[in-house]
């Protein structure tokens, strides 16, 4: 009978492994854990029934409404243009292109509050283009649209930055081969470059919702704030906690977090599902 060989896999550890991971634990446990244990715990001090009556109010569950439609709709505004952006900015050479690829940091750079009265002064009905826009009967600040603009401004970048650099490192060759083959630009977009580039997509998608979702300064000044037509739960917990209701802000913040967390868990196994299948 012939010999069989087992092959011996060596696993190899990282020069102070152990050290980095403790650290690594210690500083996730300081800034992430600790604070989220603290809301949990500090919720627990409700009864089930009265948590279940708080975050069941009809002005709760409309602010859910408004911050998540209105989140998920940004998201899917930059998962489109970001797209485009990224794939201009790195494939395309034109005048202007070193301006426009800085302009696309402005929102990590600005505070929050900044961008908002700038949004508000452009949309307003008083504004340039808000007033505009009255003409035709479309009114974008102050109102929902304005939560929208708001939350594209601010997701925009992380769409763009995360694609960016994987457009930049597809293999040109591959569409060669596929033009060489008769493939249209459609069938190649579609074929090989858009399978490519979907998880790192998928991801900017997923970092440019879990932004919105907590995004609060820009929101309040181009919004009209109307507690079940434009309120989001950030406002709505703000609130709460000037009226000294701190119990009532725990337990919509901690819904929150659940219903936040589970997206972003069934993005993140989406996007292995996806990786996996493309390496199949």
């Amino acid at each position: 009978m012939p010999m069989v060989t087992r092959k011996k896999t060596v696993k190899v550890k990282m020069p102070g492994f152990g050290l980095t991971l403790g650290l690594s634990i210690t500083y996730m446990s300081l800034l992430i854990l600790i604070p989220l244990s603290a809301l949990i715990l500090y919720a627990t001090k409700l009864s089930f029934k009265d948590f279940w009556l708080i975050v069941t109010a009809p002005r709760v569950i409309a602010a859910f409404q408004v911050s998540f439609s209105s989140t998920l709709f940004a998201a899917l505004i930059n998962f489109v243009f970001g797209l485009i952006i990224a794939w201009i900015l790195t494939r395309y050479q034109f005048y202007g292109k070193r301006i426009l690829d800085a302009c696309i940091d402005l929102p990590f750079a600005i505070p929050t509050a900044v961008a908002g009265i700038a949004l508000a002064t452009i949309f307003s009905p008083l504004g340039f283009l808000g007033a505009f826009l009255q003409k035709f009967g479309i009114t974008l600040g102050f109102s929902r649209a304005g939560i929208v603009i708001a939350l594209v401004f601010i997701g925009l970048p992380f769409v763009v930055r995360t694609v960016q650099p994987v457009i930049a490192e597809l293999d040109l060759g591959l569409e060669e081969a596929a033009s060489s083959l008769g493939a249209n630009y459609f069938q190649i977009f579609s074929r090989v470059i858009f399978p490519s580039i979907f998880p790192a997509l998928l991801t900017g998608f997923t970092m440019a919702f879990a932004r919105g979702l907590g995004e609060y300064g820009s929101i309040i000044f181009i919004s009209s704030n109307m507690p079940y037509e434009s309120e989001i739960v950030p406002l709505l917990i703000i609130k709460k906690l000037m009226q000294f209701d701190y119990l009532g802000a725990s337990a919509i913040g901690l819904t929150m977090l659940g219903i936040a967390f589970i997206l972003l868990l069934l993005t993140n196994v989406l996007q292995e599902y996806t990786k996996k299948r493309r390496t199949s």
